[in-house]
């Protein structure tokens, strides 16, 4: 007659093994090129408002692996001090209810969620906070597949036109371009054309919905002269995925060279509502010139 061995010790080596498990995914994860911008895809002060979600990014997964260790911490304690000894016989006392600890699991987590909804909220309002007087309007008007980009004091317009990608060099040069002045603020008026789409450059860290009918607005200071990606974040149809562009992040000078670019092209004028699907939904659209 054979007697079972009791299984604590089988439960205490999984556990073990899940925690290190753990400890190593985080520290690999460490060794990859987004560590160093803890694993975001830019510089903390890229654009002048960039910091705001940097700061609550960081500072939300510092307080989560805080959270994330205590908690560890204490299954494993409780793993540990309350085994079962080959001693012990039947089962332990029960306890019905433990006030102190009741308490401080129901006062921990709302202090924690109105402390994260303090910050988020600080980091909200500064990130939309619009410009009374911005250096540079851009009316970006969102179509299946591609964008157009109306620039509005200097009244001239560059037109995209979606480029498949086809896996052939060069896709990214067919692109349509969106030309910004370094250390100016540009106040994006976003618009679509027939669907909700949504705009976003990763390494501004900001993007925003584009719903047909209503105009949103997204103000920036680029800080940093460079060539970054943007794209389409909103599931908008079959070419989804190729709803790309390009922002390039010039000097003034270059800038200006580009504006006259544009208007020795005959782009001159702004492309408003009447290439839009339901054009009579579209408010505040700016007329063709």
């Amino acid at each position: 007659m054979t007697s079972r061995k009791p299984n604590g010790g089988r439960r205490f080596r999984l556990a073990g093994a899940v925690a290190i498990g753990t400890a190593a995914v985080v520290l690999l994860s460490g060794c990859t090129s987004q560590a160093s911008n803890g694993w975001l895809p830019s510089e903390r002060d890229i654009t002048d408002r960039s910091h705001y979600i940097w700061d609550l990014w960081i500072n939300s997964w510092i307080a989560a692996l805080a959270v994330g260790l205590l908690v560890w911490g204490l299954i494993l304690w409780c793993i540990i001090a309350y085994r079962r000894r080959k001693t012990d016989k039947g089962y332990p006392r029960q306890l019905s209810y433990n006030l102190p600890i009741e308490i401080f699991y129901t006062f921990v987590p709302l202090a924690m969620v109105f402390v994260l909804f303090y910050f988020t909220d600080v980091a909200q309002t500064n990130i939309l906070q619009r410009s009374d007087h911005p250096d540079l309007v851009v009316d970006v008007r969102a179509k299946q597949w591609s964008w157009d980009f109306n620039y509005v004091q200097q009244n001239t317009y560059d037109s995209g036109t979606q480029a498949h990608l086809d896996g052939q060099p060069g896709a990214k040069d067919r692109l349509p371009t969106l030309y910004l002045p370094v250390n100016k603020t540009v106040e994006f008026q976003l618009n679509a054309r027939d669907v909700i789409h949504s705009f976003w450059v990763p390494a501004f860290l900001e993007k925003m919905d584009m719903i047909p009918g209503k105009t949103n607005y997204l103000t920036i200071t680029p800080q940093k002269e460079g060539q970054f990606d943007g794209k389409c974040t909103e599931l908008c149809g079959e070419y989804h995925s190729e709803m790309l562009f390009n922002v390039k992040v010039v000097s003034q000078a270059e800038f200006d060279q580009h504006m006259q670019q544009l208007r020795d092209g005959g782009h001159s004028g702004q492309i408003g509502k009447d290439y839009d699907r339901n054009a009579d939904l579209t408010p505040n659209a700016v007329s063709e010139g």
